[in-house]
């Protein structure tokens, strides 16, 4: 089913990538009731590959288009700044409490848009990482949010070929409820990605070679990727 509210350009991003993640990637979907038609959405998920944020825009895209808080730096390249802008994503500086960013999102909540955040920030390379409080402070600052959660697996298997993909995305409503006026925002950003990490656990991205190298850093203690300096 044509969905009218989609971006003409987020439309056909999407449907460039349907071949890699619906056919090639063998695509389910659980759990679209959850996911409202209309009004404001907070679509919280976890982040173990960089195939997610196409993995929910194609898979959702019959009911909401996602408006994702995307990594700034790929507005630094006008030919992309162009596509993403006009896909409706809005960028932020990671590790920096981005309040333009976050200003940003509750504008477009407020306007009814469905916003798609990872609270951990990148993706995880297998390692466990911390939810940064952002996304709390998006359901306390616009209360009739309806907070979605999502799990993704199987995306960090696309790259693996001959492999094939079996992805998997399932949507449902945090165990404890929406967000409660007597939680802080780090309370609930805690409490969604366990939710989330219980359906999902943290998986190794890249091929081979590249999985085990981060499996390796994190069995000695180190962060699964190295430090650039």
């Amino acid at each position: 089913m044509k969905n009218p509210d989609v971006a003409p350009v987020y439309r056909s991003v999407m449907r460039i990538a349907s071949p890699v993640v619906k056919h090639w990637g063998r695509l389910e979907v659980v759990g679209e009731e959850h996911l409202p038609l209309d009004g404001p959405v907070l679509l919280i998920g976890n982040h173990d590959s960089y195939w997610d944020p196409v993995a929910f825009g194609t898979g959702l895209m019959g009911r909401r288009q996602v408006c994702a808080l995307a990594k700034s730096t790929l507005w630094k390249y006008r030919p992309v700044a162009w596509v993403v802008d006009r896909m409706g994503q809005i960028p932020i500086e990671r590790n920096k409490g981005d309040a333009g960013a976050l200003d940003s999102a509750i504008a477009e909540l407020k306007n009814g848009a469905c916003i798609g955040i990872f609270p951990e920030g990148t993706i995880s390379r297998g390692a466990p990482l911390r939810a940064r409080s952002g996304v709390g402070r998006l359901a306390q600052a616009v209360p009739e949010t309806k907070v979605v959660l999502a799990t993704i697996t199987g995306s960090v298997d696309i790259v693996r070929f001959p492999k094939r993909p079996k992805i998997r995305i399932e949507l449902f409503e945090p165990e404890q409820g929406q967000f409660k006026p007597d939680e802080s925002a780090t309370e609930f950003a805690n409490r969604v990605m366990e939710d989330i990490r219980r359906r999902a656990p943290y998986a190794l991205p890249g091929r081979k070679r590249t999985a085990e190298k981060y499996r390796s850093r994190i069995e000695a203690g180190l962060p699964p990727k190295e430090e650039s300096h």
